[in-house]
Formats: C-alpha cells, structure tokens, sequence
C-alpha cells in the first residue's frame, strides 16, 4: 500500500482549471489515465493480500472495485488514444 501517497500525489497535482486547448486536455487524459492505471494496482493487491481474510461479499466488491478501475484506465487509454490519433501526440 505504499503506493497510495505517489497516487494522492499525482491526483493533487492535476490541473483545476479547464484545459485551454487539445494539447492540454491531452495532458490532462495522460494523468487520468496514469492515476487509474495506480488505483487498480492497489485494488488488485489489496484484493490479493486480503483474500481468504474478508467474508465473501466483502472479497466481492473489492474484485468489483478492481474490474471498474480497470475499466476506468481501459477508456482513459482509447480517450487518449483517439486525442492522438486526431491531432498527433501532445508536445
């Protein structure tokens, strides 16, 4: 779980504002993209350390918490990848 502060770090660190343009909402994905890539790490090791230590609903819904973060890096990375494909990759 040491990956947790890196991964508040890089969420705190995005962008507040609205991006001014393609190339920094492209940037923008790319963090998104990254931060979720972290949470499902965590979820998928939290999820193995803990098995056999929760009762089976609580197993459960943290498989389910892992598989929708996963699905959440999943369209971040065809968001970025279209962005990229439309107008080239972010300077």
């Amino acid at each position: 779980m040491s990956e947790v502060h890196p991964l508040l770090d890089a969420l705190t660190g995005l962008p507040r504002t609205r991006p001014a343009g393609p190339a920094e909402a492209e940037v923008l994905l790319a963090g998104l993209r990254s931060a979720a890539a972290r949470w499902a790490d965590l979820l998928y090791e939290a999820g193995e350390g803990a098995r056999g230590q929760l009762p089976p609903r609580a197993q459960a819904a943290l498989t389910l918490a892992f598989r929708r973060a996963e699905e959440s890096y999943v369209e971040l990375e065809i968001a970025l990848r279209d962005c990229t494909d439309h107008h080239g990759p972010a300077r």
